[in-house]
């Protein structure tokens, strides 16, 4: 296949990781570029690239990497067991014939209960082994196409964005007088997605129905529950499957460009949000990431009370509404949580000045602080100090690099004594011993610092704290505007 080909779908080699990743990545800068030039350009003969050997060679990789690959599905079938019985090569050679032949219908999900923060349980689930490899394949093909009309202002599941990028574009707008704030939650987002409405947005980009008729049967799977029962799904698309993301984007996307048509046909320019401040109008801006989104308001309370009215109306024909409970419009004075931080303006200590400052919520540092406690619990004490002290000190470094851009100093270290306390508790129960005994034989020599075999204990502080610059309208996609053409 030449670099400039199209990719070939009668091909019967299958080809390698790397040389599939090139040949994926090459068609998808086509898509992109296509999509992005021609706005209105809806897409036909896809369902060709969904079957392509290259394709389904990285969505195969994709899924084998992922960290839930040793989970079974409704067949108790893993990425291992498929390796070491078909082999890989055989399953994807059959997984393509019955594409090819439309012979291939997903199986209901299997659902897994997971513990939430607030006490209730989330709804997982989980497909099988197959089914994840074709829904990563229709992703695959999918998502070049849909990037090139997501608004900028959406940042979850979307390549080369993060949650980072959400509070910095926050930040960044409090800071120039967007006082207040509507912080709003989407009640049961995935569950609730209406599949008439969401069929239609995907309509407007895809022309091939074989596609189409593809991500309704996963639409329509159904749920194999706990207790072993087969319940239907009328709406909603279920969490835990690989392409539920991005149609969720989709389906979102109406609030998207709900707000992004607003902006940019009246407050785009300084001159017109000026000009709506001078007539006592609102200037507002939607930051979303996934079903979590907030609408900064510059003007009165009043203003943002109104947005939410807004909002349910754009919501209510994708068959969404917004969570009573989490649903309130704050000061940004008062501050509050968002994707894990807390948002809040103060007076700079020493000085007059008030600044907006980010920092890890309360209920992030009660979560990690439960990390810390169940691991140093007595049940533990079987466990290798060394070990544990690795262990301890990954969960908290981890947990300190999501939030080392915000103001984390402090917090980082008072976490870090915190975890001092429940190991050296720890170590006293299990070896018996006293202080000085302790601080012998587990901290570094003429110092509290816990060691173990010479090796310092590292934390959350130890995690350095750097500004996180706001990239505005400046995030890339991974495929470059000026992609090959056929």
């Amino acid at each position: 296949m030449s670099e400039d080909a199209l990719v070939n779908t009668g091909a019967t080699r299958w080809p390698g990781p790397a040389e599939a990743a090139v040949r994926v990545r090459k068609m998808q800068n086509k898509l992109h570029c296509w999509a992005t030039e021609q706005s209105g350009r809806r897409f036909d003969d896809l369902y060709n690239l969904v079957c392509d050997p290259a394709f389904l060679v990285v969505a195969f990789d994709r899924v084998a990497r992922n960290k839930g690959a040793q989970t079974p599905g409704v067949d108790r079938a893993t990425v291992a067991k498929i390796g070491s019985e078909a082999g890989v090569t055989a399953f994807l050679y059959q997984l393509r014939a019955q594409l090819k032949a439309r012979g291939f219908a997903p199986v209901p999900v299997r659902q897994v209960m997971i513990p939430k923060a607030s006490g209730k349980l989330r709804a997982l689930g989980i497909p099988t082994v197959a089914d994840r490899v074709v829904q990563a394949a229709v992703k695959l093909v999918l998502e070049p196409i849909f990037e090139a009309d997501f608004a900028p202002v959406s940042y979850g599941f979307r390549p080369n964005r993060r949650a980072q990028d959400a509070i910095a574009e926050i930040h960044h707008f409090t800071t120039k007088s967007y006082q207040w704030v509507l912080e709003a939650d989407i009640e049961a987002c995935f569950d609730n997605i209406d599949h008439v409405a969401l069929m239609d947005r995907l309509r407007r980009r895809i022309g091939d129905k074989r596609v189409l008729a593809l991500v309704k049967a996963f639409l329509k799977a159904g749920v194999m529950t706990t207790t072993g029962t087969r319940e239907g799904t009328i709406t909603g698309t279920p969490q835990g499957g690989i392409l539920s993301p991005l149609l969720a984007n989709i389906a979102l996307s109406v609030l998207d460009d709900h707000f992004t048509r607003q902006w940019q046909s009246m407050m785009a320019t300084v001159q017109q949000r000026q000009k709506r401040r001078y007539h006592r109008k609102a200037n507002y801006r939607l930051i979303r990431y996934a079903d979590d989104f907030v609408v900064v308001v510059t003007g009165e309370k009043e203003d943002a009370e109104a947005l939410r009215h807004d909002v349910v109306d754009v919501l209510a024909p994708v068959g969404l509404r917004l969570s009573p409970e989490k649903t309130r419009v704050v000061h940004i004075d008062e501050g509050f949580d968002f994707l894990g931080f807390n948002i809040r303006r103060m007076r700079k200590r020493g000085s007059h000045k008030h600044f907006v400052y980010t920092r890890p919520s309360r209920q992030a540092l009660a979560s990690i602080k439960d990390r810390v406690r169940v691991m140093t619990y007595r049940h533990t004490l079987h466990q290798d100090p060394g070990y544990l002290m690795e262990y301890l000190g990954r969960v908290l470094r981890g947990w300190a690099n999501y939030f080392r851009h915000g103001v984390s100093k402090r917090i980082f270290t008072a976490i870090d004594s915190y975890a001092w306390e429940r190991i050296t508790a720890w170590l006293r129960k299990k070896h018996r011993m006293g202080w000085p005994e302790l601080r012998r034989r587990f901290c570094l020599p003429g110092t509290w610092r816990l060691a173990h075999d010479g090796q310092r204990f590292r934390g959350a502080a130890s995690v350095t704290v750097t500004r996180y610059r706001y990239r505005g309208y400046r995030i890339p996609t991974p495929w470059p505007p000026t992609g090959d053409r056929a």
